[in-house]
């Protein structure tokens, strides 16, 4: 069976499976179905069928072109009907993986995904989690559910992790040409799961393990929650210094070697970065260990978001306005910039902060028409010089390449910039300071 598997997955027709068709899933599908394959994309929502079918797209990294083309050539299809997994060679399970209110990992989505998988398993199927995890979901939540079809992992079937390494508007880095690492239940597993992704992604990285594989997903994103923590709380230290943080990181990056650039912000967002470290600290509790640095760093990162409405009110303190009663535009609300995606963007945390306060809060967002927050709806509001005049401050949040920061800096009274993106535009400091997050102030 595994020989025939390695030789069936390596260069015959296969179909793929792809639940859920989100951030991870549809660029996977589209991909996978560009190198040939059949793919059927499962989802739980109606609108998301008939859009895929349709060729329009809802997930800003795959183009409706791209989408098109497979969807037309017959190599890719979406549908809600998951018994049709019976139908495939091979399934990736893409679905989301949040936090509770408490901080525990909620892996419904995955249990839910999974029972679809074992009603519809049949022998020679290759099953591949791809959704971020702790440490032992596959092997101990996944593995007992698939083997209760009477089926042998590594001889019947074959179960793997292969974590996601999506990265929203990287002009870069894609699905095809990111290293992909898989890990195996058992090494046939593995070897199959390999031979399978190299169909249609240059580098594949096998691990020796399930468990291996899920850890290196949480390494990755704990690495930069850590450091994104470590440098918010530089920008603190600088603040109460009085030194400009951005010109302190540029100096040490000119170090050739031992330093690698981080740059403070208003907290951190996406479904990764905030959230994956909680899953180890979650599953490390269960084994009686506490994750000291991801706590530090999450509590760090989580205080950003204040550290911005502090600098908003003392920055209107300076014109002998209150923050109750003013209106405060921010730029930007995804997470990151030139994307679309606002999940944990630690705008939504300004956004209520600053109506606690008493504050009219708008936004302007040219890649987010609306967001919810706070018990109510903001629409997107055009970005204007008359706009930027009317307001009392301005926030620059998310550093979109399309804001045009000079008109920002030249309309707006009380600019605060959580992001550098007014480095290098001439505006008078605040009392003589260094340019640090208050870059301007009605009368500069």
């Amino acid at each position: 069976m595994v020989d025939d598997a390695l030789k069936r997955f390596q260069s015959a027709e296969i179909t793929l499976g792809v639940i859920g068709l989100g951030y991870v899933g549809l660029p996977l599908a589209v991909e996978a179905a560009r190198s040939g394959l059949h793919v059927v994309g499962f989802d739980v929502k109606d609108a998301v069928e008939r859009s895929i079918n349709a060729g329009k797209t809802h997930i800003q990294a795959v183009s409706d072109e791209d989408l098109a083309k497979q969807v037309h050539a017959g190599r890719l299809e979406a549908t809600t009907d998951f018994s049709r997994l019976a139908e495939c060679d091979a399934i990736s399970i893409c679905v989301p993986t949040p936090l509770s209110k408490t901080r525990d990992p909620d892996v419904s989505f995955v249990l839910a995904a999974t029972a679809s998988v074992v009603a519809a398993l049949r022998p020679g199927q290759l099953v591949v989690l791809e959704s971020t995890t702790y440490p032992g979901t596959t092997r101990e939540l996944m593995l007992p559910a698939m083997e209760k079809a009477g089926l042998v992992v590594g001889v019947d079937f074959f179960l793997c992790f292969s974590p996601e390494r999506v990265d929203p508007g990287n002009p870069k880095w894609k699905t095809k040409n990111t290293p992909k690492v898989i890990g195996g239940v058992t090494p046939q597993c593995t070897r199959v799961g390999q031979v399978f992704y190299e169909r249609f992604i240059d580098t594949m990285i096998p691990v020796s393990s399930v468990e291996a594989a899920e850890l290196t997903k949480i390494l990755e994103n704990t690495f930069r929650a850590v450091n994104i923590g470590l440098v918010n709380e530089t920008a603190i230290i600088a603040d109460r210094l009085k030194v400009d943080v951005w010109e302190v990181i540029e100096a040490a990056a000119t170090k050739p070697f031992g330093y690698m650039r981080f740059t403070p912000g208003p907290g951190l967002g996406g479904h990764c970065i905030p959230i994956d470290p909680h899953y180890l600290s979650w599953k490390m509790r269960t084994l009686n260990y506490k994750t000291r640095f991801i706590e530090l760093a999450s509590e760090i990162n989580a205080e950003m978001p204040m550290f911005v409405v502090g600098k908003v009110r003392e920055a209107l303190n300076a014109c002998r306005k209150s923050v109750n009663g003013s209106t405060v535009l921010l730029l930007g609300v995804a997470y990151k910039p030139d994307i679309d995606d606002v999940r944990e963007s630690p705008a939504l945390d300004i956004i209520r902060l600053l109506e606690a306060d008493g504050a009219k809060v708008m936004f302007s967002d040219p890649y987010v028409p609306s967001v919810s927050e706070n018990g109510h709806r903001f629409e997107s509001v055009a970005l204007t010089p008359e706009l930027l005049e009317s307001v009392d401050a301005a926030v620059i949040v998310t550093d979109h390449a399309v804001f045009d920061y000079a008109a920002v800096m030249k309309h707006a009274r009380v600019v605060v910039d959580a992001r550098n993106a007014t480095a290098g535009i001439p505006a008078s400091p605040l009392s003589g300071q260094p340019q640090r997050w208050i870059v301007k102030v009605q009368g500069d």
